[in-house]
């Protein structure tokens, strides 16, 4: 039987309330029909496509309320002078819990002009603006959350925005210094920029399992693609970085995003990337 539950902002103590009974708000969402891949920071979804995190229940920002199943007997009814307080609703459809999350901007309320035998303005009450697609799925039986953007579930999920941390300065400080790197008089930790940084947490461990001859060919590679962009040094070993623009491009080298087309040979960058493995 389907309910939707609603959970309201600022209460500690019994935080989720029952707000509709034998309601589905969303379409069923068929796992078979959709394309997922665990979360990537710098991957840009299709229209069809969500990012997965497996294994969710294992996780540190898993929600205790989904740690069993949900009856919804066991909630009080929301209460009218409460509705404003709803910061999500959790949609309780079959085994699996749709998420949507409640802005300021997800209520409405209007005034209408009603015709009758005399016009007359009606305000109406406040209303909730459901999305056709939610925010995020918990799908129990496979164990697995999906979702389409991070920033929008971060406030749902506290602590799941680690999937996208920045490097820290001892990080950035450690790459800089790396021996294919000279850094041009000026340019220093304090000048890479927050996106830099979130790719600069990503390649750390792209870099940390290279073997030692791809280091070695990293160079030629990035100056074939990016010979107008980038500045080499006179012996030609190293990267002189003086923009941060310079250092996203090298980041984009370690993790291979610069590609040829096999019959138009086309020199492109791969703005997303998915395993095929």
């Amino acid at each position: 039987m389907d309910h939707v539950l609603v959970k309201l902002k600022r209460l500690r103590k019994k935080p989720y309330k029952k707000l509709l009974s034998d309601t589905a708000l969303f379409e069923v969402i068929d796992v078979n029909s959709i394309s997922t891949l665990s979360y990537d920071v710098d991957h840009n979804l299709d229209n069809d496509g969500w990012f997965e995190i497996a294994e969710f229940s294992e996780k540190d920002y898993f929600l205790n309320i989904l740690s069993q199943e949900i009856d919804a007997k066991d909630y009080d009814d929301l209460a009218k002078d409460k509705f404003d307080d709803i910061s999500c609703i959790l949609g309780l459809q079959g085994s699996d819990v749709y998420f949507q999350k409640v802005t300021p901007s997800s209520f409405i309320k209007r005034k209408l002009i009603q015709f009758g035998e005399v016009a007359k303005l009606e305000e109406t009450s406040s209303r909730i603006l459901i999305k056709n697609v939610p925010d995020a799925v918990y799908l129990r039986e496979e164990d697995k959350l999906i979702f389409r953007d991070l920033a929008t579930i971060s406030s749902l999920f506290k602590g799941i925005d680690i999937l996208y941390k920045e490097a820290t300065d001892d990080e950035v400080k450690a790459f800089l210094a790396s021996d294919f790197i000279e850094l041009a008089e000026g340019y220093n930790h304090e000048s890479v920029s927050k996106p830099n940084r979130k790719r600069l947490a990503l390649v750390s461990e792209t870099m940390a399992e290279m073997p030692d001859q791809q280091k070695s060919e990293l160079i030629d590679y990035i100056q074939e693609y990016c010979e107008n962009g980038i500045t080499l040094t006179d012996d030609k070993k190293s990267f002189k970085l003086s923009t941060d623009n310079e250092l996203k491009l090298v980041l984009y080298g370690i993790e291979e995003r610069f590609y040829t087309t096999k019959h138009g040979q086309e020199k492109r960058l791969a703005n997303s990337v998915q395993s095929m493995a």
